[in-house]
C-alpha cells in the first residue's frame, strides 16, 4: 500500500482534511513512492491560528533562549545529516553529496540565526533634545508563511524559517507537493530541538494553499522562492492584501568567458555550474558568453569530451554526476527545448536526449547538452530550461557581452572568467544582476550576506537571509522619550523640534 503523508501542525502529524492527494515519485525509478496530501483552506486555517496562538508567547521569549532552542536544532540537523540527504535524493533525485551540500548551505543559516541577540540590537541616542532620548528597535511581524520550491526541499525551509522563527515569528511552510518529506522531518525535529507546539508548521498541497495564504488576514508576510509567473502572482496578491512579499523568481545566468581565461578552469566550473544537480538550481550558469570566436572555439572544444563523460544515474550511486529530472513531465518539457534550439537553427553539438540508465529505464533522465551559435532571439535563450542545458553566445567583446547580460528579462546571477582586473571591474560595476562571480561559477552569498536578484528575479524589496532577510521578519519601532520635571510650560501647536 502507497504511503500517505500528514501534515505537521501544532506539534504533531496531522491528517488533512481532504480527498485529494497527489503522488510523490522516485524520479531515478520513475515509480509512485508516496502519496501527499492536497490539503484544503481549513488546514490552513487550523495551522494559521496555532501559529497565532504560540506567536505570544514565542515573540515575548527572550531572543538568547530563542537562540538556544536554533543551536539544539543545529546540532540535531548534523545527527540526522545522512537521513535528511537521504529523503532529500528518494523524492528530488539529485546525487547524495550534493545533496549533502545544500543541507548544509542550508544549516548556515541556522548557524547565522543563531547570532539573533546581536543581530535584534537596536540604536540609542541620549539626549536629542533637551531631556529626550530617542531609540528603535525591531519587533516580530506575526505569523509568516514560506512556499519552497522542488529543487531545494532542505536548504530553502532552511533559508526562511530560522530566521524568521529566531526573531519571534511563528511559520507555516508549505514545501513543494513533489518533494514533501524533507520539510516534514525539519517539523519534527524543530520540534525535538525545544521549539514550542505551532512556532513551526507544514501544510503539504498546491495551489489551493497557496491561495489560502493569500487570503488569510492573520498571514503577515510571505516568503516564496518558484517561478517567475508565480512570485509576480503571489507577490502582487499578497501587497494588495497588505502583507509583506519576498518572492525569488527565475532566472538565466551567464557567465562571461575572456580571451585570457584559463579555459581548463573555466570548462571545469562550466561542467559543475551548468549540469550540477541536472541544471535544476536557479544559480545555475545556463549561458556562456565566450568573447571571440577563437574563445569560443576553444571552449566548445574543452566541455565536449567533459560533457560526453558526464557519470548519470540514481543519486544513491555512488560515482555519479548527475541524477534524474524531477519529473516526466519535466524531462519532456527539457527535451523539447532541446528540439525548439535545433529548429531555431542553433548547432546542437551534444545532444543529451534518448539517455537509458541500466536498472532505471524508467526514470527520468537526460544527459548533458550543449548548443553552440545560440543567439538572444532564441526561446533556449530567453526563457529558463531549468535543466543540464548550456548555451553557448559568441560576443565581438566585453561591452557587448556586458550588454547582452543587461538585455535580458532575468537578472539573478552571473559571474566573468578573465585574469584581468581592469576587465573584472568593468563587469561587476556595469552588470545588472543581484549577485555576480568573479572566477566563482555560482556567487552564491554565505548565510551572513543576503541572497537575491534583480528584474525579473526577485519581486519585493528585501533579499533572502542576512541582513536583508532580519529586516524582512521585523518591522522598525522608534521611541521618543521625555521625563518632564516641573510644570507644564502649557501647549505647544507648532511643529515639534528639538531646541
Amino acid at each position: 500500500m502507497t504511503k500517505k503523508l500528514k501534515n505537521f501542525i501544532d506539534g504533531a502529524l496531522t491528517d488533512a482534511q481532504t480527498d485529494r492527494w497527489g503522488d510523490v515519485y522516485n524520479p531515478a525509478l520513475g515509480t509512485v513512492a508516496s502519496q501527499v496530501p492536497m490539503s484544503t483552506k481549513a488546514d490552513v486555517v487550523t495551522a494559521v491560528a496555532a501559529a497565532r496562538r504560540a506567536f505570544e508567547g514565542w515573540s515575548a521569549t527572550p531572543a538568547v533562549r530563542r537562540a538556544r532552542v536554533l543551536f539544539r536544532f543545529k546540532a540535531l540537523i548534523d545527527q540526522h545529516m545522512d537521513e535528511l540527504a537521504g529523503l532529500l535524493t528518494a523524492e528530488h533525485g539529485k546525487v547524495l553529496d550534493d545533496a549533502r551540500g545544500s543541507i548544509t548551505r542550508g544549516m548556515e543559516v541556522v548557524e547565522f540565526a543563531c547570532g539573533i541577540p546581536q543581530l535584534l540590537k537596536g540604536e540609542y541616542t541620549d539626549q536629542v533634545g533637551r531631556g529626550v532620548d530617542s531609540w528603535s528597535f525591531r519587533q516580530p511581524l506575526g505569523v509568516c508563511a514560506g512556499i519552497g520550491p522542488f529543487n531545494f526541499p532542505a536548504m530553502i525551509p532552511l533559508w526562511m524559517a530560522p530566521v524568521a522563527i529566531a526573531c519571534g515569528n511563528t511559520f507555516v511552510m508549505k514545501p513543494s507537493e513533489r518533494v514533501p518529506s524533507t520539510a516534514i522531518r525539519l517539523a519534527e525535529l524543530w520540534h525535538e530541538a525545544g521549539l514550542p507546539n505551532g512556532v513551526f508548521n507544514v501544510v503539504n498541497g498546491d495551489k489551493e494553499v497557496v491561495d489560502a495564504f493569500l487570503a488569510h488576514p492573520d498571514v503577515a508576510a510571505i516568503s516564496l522562492v518558484g517561478s517567475t509567473p508565480t512570485a509576480e502572482s503571489v507577490y502582487r496578491q499578497a501587497t494588495a492584501a497588505g502583507k509583506r512579499v519576498q518572492a525569488l523568481g527565475g532566472a538565466k545566468n551567464h557567465m562571461v568567458v575572456m580571451p585570457d581565461a584559463d579555459l581548463a578552469h573555466v570548462s571545469d566550473a562550466l561542467m559543475g555550474a551548468a549540469y550540477g544537480s541536472a541544471g535544476e538550481r536557479c544559480m545555475a550558469i545556463s549561458v556562456a558568453v565566450a568573447v571571440g570566436d577563437q574563445t569560443a572555439d576553444r571552449l566548445i572544444e574543452a566541455l565536449v569530451p567533459k560533457i560526453r563523460a558526464l557519470r548519470v544515474g540514481a543519486g544513491t550511486q555512488a560515482g555519479v554526476d548527475m541524477g534524474p529530472l524531477i519529473t516526466r513531465a519535466h524531462l519532456h518539457r527539457v527535451s523539447q527545448y532541446i528540439a525548439q534550439g535545433q529548429e531555431a537553427g542553433a548547432r546542437l553539438v551534444v545532444d543529451g536526449r534518448g539517455l537509458r540508465v541500466p536498472g532505471h529505464e524508467n526514470g527520468f533522465f537526460i544527459g548533458g547538452s550543449l548548443f553552440d551559435h545560440v543567439t538572444p532571439g532564441m526561446t533556449i535563450y530567453q526563457e529558463e530550461i531549468f535543466g543540464p542545458v548550456l548555451c553557448v553566445v559568441r560576443a565581438p567583446d566585453l561591452e557587448a557581452a556586458i550588454h547582452l547580460v543587461n538585455a535580458h528579462r532575468f537578472g539573478n546571477g552571473g559571474a566573468i572568467f578573465t585574469s584581468s582586473g581592469e576587465a573584472a571591474d568593468e563587469f561587476f560595476k556595469s552588470i545588472q544582476v543581484g549577485m555576480v562571480g568573479i572566477n566563482v561559477p555560482i556567487p552564491v552569498p554565505m548565510a551572513f550576506h543576503s541572497f537575491g536578484g534583480w528584474k525579473g528575479s526577485l519581486f519585493g524589496d528585501h533579499y533572502m537571509h542576512g541582513p536583508e532577510g532580519v529586516r524582512f521578519f521585523t518591522r522598525l519601532k522608534t521611541v521618543t522619550s521625555r521625563w518632564p520635571r516641573g510644570v507644564s510650560g502649557g501647549a505647544n501647536f507648532i511643529m515639534p523640534t528639538m531646541k
